[in-house]
């Protein structure tokens, strides 16, 4: 029987605040016991999924698609702070409330608080912005107020093919250059495709990096995902020169990269850490359904392309269609039909107390901000938000102000705050 334990085994929670960076939450005040109460008096509602699936697959974990529907109670503001951006793909809060926002097609810009002025920074590499490629993810350093250093994901074109890069520098004291910008890590193998690049960072209570990184989509790379010698389809722990994090679970194996901290992920771009557990949470896409949400542990394969609750775009079977197999972690939960799960963000602020704990989820297909209630690593509660927006919602982050902000492909910063 396929392992589907969720025993809590910390991997190291960053303690920073959404001061210190982005796609972090603001510490460990939000206890287990307060986020389970929240849940526990939520209004149940039917399933807000309710399109037949793709598949007859059944669910191997009791709740583990179509959770019950849940409704927020508190008045929310919807604000449109800035509608000028560029196909942004990441959003990052600084410390003065500004925000680093990537946009796809390789500018790295500065957003005021409000959102009224927008900055671009010069100084970045060129990217390929082919396909779904382009510049991606953006982080700032855990000790950023002191050094001021930042960290980005992008796809760098080379001879041999494409490949998902991280890179960093350090923003000039005008905000107006990334200075010395070098690139620190690259994935392997290289290839001649533009497509599920991954990517999201986050950084580690230590100050090393997590790197999701997808597995380019075609059937000649996907299998790499279950490769420990490739880092496509992986979660890789590197620390800000790039190299191998110490003692990492496949350290030991001669025939494995040093930095594979999780394996057999599809197109991850999604990746928080839980406040309330200190567990780090990833959201990727599935194929024609399948959709999933995972908890990422140590040495822990997550089965594709052998197992999956989805199908070909063509509908067609994937592999020998199962969907359990010993030795591979099933999903927290998944969605079938897809939703495109993109950036994902743990809520930590008692500004809107029913949110404290709850997982948000941008949904590109979608077209909503999916609000998951998570009791005991198990999602008991969904909702959509934003729906009528008509939006494909791609990089959340918290905001020190108790506000969720979410940028969009069609160029949107909008502002999810309490009435």
């Amino acid at each position: 029987m396929r392992s589907i334990s969720y025993k809590t085994m910390v991997i190291g929670m960053t303690f920073l605040s959404a001061t210190a960076a982005c796609n972090s939450d603001t510490g460990l005040s939000g206890s287990a016991e307060q986020t389970d109460s929240a849940a526990s008096d939520t209004t149940k509602l039917p399933p807000v999924e309710t399109n037949a699936p793709n598949t007859e697959y059944k669910a191997a974990l009791e709740g583990q698609t179509r959770a019950p529907g849940v409704k927020t109670n508190t008045a929310l503001s919807i604000e449109v702070l800035n509608s000028t951006l560029k196909n942004p793909w990441a959003i990052c809060p600084l410390p003065d409330g500004r925000f680093l926002v990537t946009q796809k097609a390789g500018t790295l810009v500065l957003v005021s608080a409000d959102g009224a002025t927008v900055k671009n920074i010069a100084g970045l590499p060129k990217v390929t912005a082919e396909g779904q490629g382009g510049l991606l993810d953006v982080n700032i350093d855990p000790q950023f107020a002191s050094n001021r250093m930042v960290y980005w994901s992008y796809s760098e074109e080379t001879n041999e093919g494409t490949v998902t890069a991280i890179a960093k520098g350090k923003l000039s004291a005008n905000d107006n250059t990334m200075e010395n910008p070098v690139v620190i890590y690259r994935a392997s193998p290289r290839f001649k495709g533009y497509l599920h690049y991954g990517s999201r960072i986050v950084f580690d209570k230590e100050g090393n990096l997590f790197v999701s990184i997808g597995e380019r989509s075609t059937k000649e790379t996907r299998v790499k995902a279950q490769d420990l010698d490739a880092t496509l389809g992986k979660i890789v722990h590197i620390t800000k020169e790039g190299k191998a994090v110490a003692n990492g679970p496949f350290a030991s194996n001669a025939k494995a990269k040093p930095e594979v901290y999780a394996y057999g992920i599809r197109n991850p771009q999604g990746l928080a850490w839980n406040p309330s557990t200190g567990d780090l949470w990833e959201a990727e896409f599935g194929p024609r359904g399948g959709d999933e949400i995972n908890i990422i542990r140590a040495g822990k394969n997550y089965g594709w392309p052998i197992i999956t609750y989805g199908l070909e775009y063509s509908g067609e079977k994937i592999g020998d269609a199962i969907q359990q197999k010993e030795g591979m972690e099933q999903p927290v939960y998944y969605w079938d039909p897809s939703i495109s799960p993109s950036g994902i963000a743990f809520y930590n602020s008692d500004v809107i107390p029913e949110w404290k704990g709850n997982l948000f989820v941008g949904a590109l297909s979608g077209t909503h901000i999916a609000r998951l209630v998570i009791k005991d690593d198990k999602v008991v509660g969904e909702e959509r938000l934003l729906k009528d927006k008509g939006e494909r919602f791609r990089g959340l982050a918290p905001g020190q102000d108790g506000a969720l902000y979410a940028v969009t492909d069609g160029g949107k910063l909008f502002k999810i705050s309490k009435k």
